[in-house]
């Protein structure tokens, strides 16, 4: 199968293409400059140059692939890059869609899209709240769900981990290592439910050979507290760990701490069920702790 991928070279599309290639797949990747042509190429990938405000390249890639992967992610949340992603996913569907044949479409959207409220419904089929922490991936489903020539695929993923990546998580271990201090928001009880990073590379490509539209949750076996991860930064960093209130998270990660403070435990069932799909029992805690983070922290 040729599968066209933007976000090819970032963190979760290098481990796709990864995973894909391996799959005996041929992998197109959308590359934004020579040096990410040439990672991409060392991969087992074929770039193609552009970016995501290259919509006439977006489109014409989408038309000639068989099934279509949108992996890249901006959380800017600017007037600017929200413009660009929506112009970037109507291309990309509408390139998709132009033949004959109904693709498989898959879109990386996030578990943030059902807001900040604990009692809030996170099932596939719930009414999204008007306020979210990413209003850009709601509006970027209802573009992909909304065209029938292709077949839609939306993942609702939990925090991604592993492998040393994840911006959230190398933000918060540069961050102890800044302040001095590991820091969680109030008494850190909130818990999420995360995805290492290959598991959900595995059920992309399964989504990709077996194709059924709709929305998935996408996430893990091990859930998390964020006084856990506080804790397992601390001992990873060598700081002290501390509760801070909600007003100073926000002075040290602006707008975004009040994520931190959030609890989503989202159910896979849907996604396991439909893909045959088994996350590994991976702990994000302990990754952190003694796992692929040691290398992000020492940098």
């Amino acid at each position: 199968m040729k599968v066209f991928i933007t976000g090819g070279t970032g963190y979760l599309g290098t481990v796709l293409v990864e995973h894909l290639v391996t799959a005996g797949h041929d992998v197109a990747a959308l590359a934004r400059s020579d040096a990410g042509a040439a990672r991409l190429h060392e991969a087992g990938a074929t770039p193609v140059a552009g970016s995501l405000s290259d919509t006439a390249v977006l489109t014409g890639a989408a038309a000639t692939a068989d099934a279509v992967i949108h992996a890249a992610v901006d959380y800017t949340m600017t007037d600017e890059s929200t413009a660009r992603e929506l112009a970037a996913v109507t291309a990309l569907v509408e390139g998709a869609a132009s033949g004959t044949v109904r693709k498989p479409f898959v879109f990386t959207s996030t578990g943030l899209v059902y807001g900040f409220e604990e009692d809030q419904d996170r099932s596939e089929d719930a009414v999204l709240p008007q306020v979210s922490a990413q209003p850009v991936k709601v509006a970027a489903e209802r573009i992909v769900r909304g065209e029938a020539g292709i077949r839609g695929i939306v993942f609702r993923a939990g925090l991604i981990f592993g492998r040393g990546g994840s911006a959230v998580l190398t933000g918060l271990i540069q961050s102890a290592q800044h302040t001095g201090t590991s820091s969680y928001v109030g008494d850190g009880k909130n818990a999420w439910t995360p995805v290492h990073v290959d598991d959900l590379a595995e059920v992309y490509v399964a989504a990709l050979e077996h194709p059924v539209a709709g929305i998935y949750n996408a996430v893990g076996a091990v859930p998390f507290t964020f006084r856990a991860l506080a804790e397992a930064i601390a001992d990873l960093t060598g700081t002290p760990v501390a509760s801070v209130p909600l007003e100073v998270a926000e002075q040290n990660f602006g707008p975004a701490a009040r994520i931190l403070t959030t609890t989503s435990h989202l159910d896979a069932s849907k996604a396991r069920d439909t893909f045959g799909w088994s996350p590994a029992p991976r702990s994000l805690i302990d990754d952190v702790r003694s796992g692929s983070y040691t290398n992000a922290a020492a940098k």
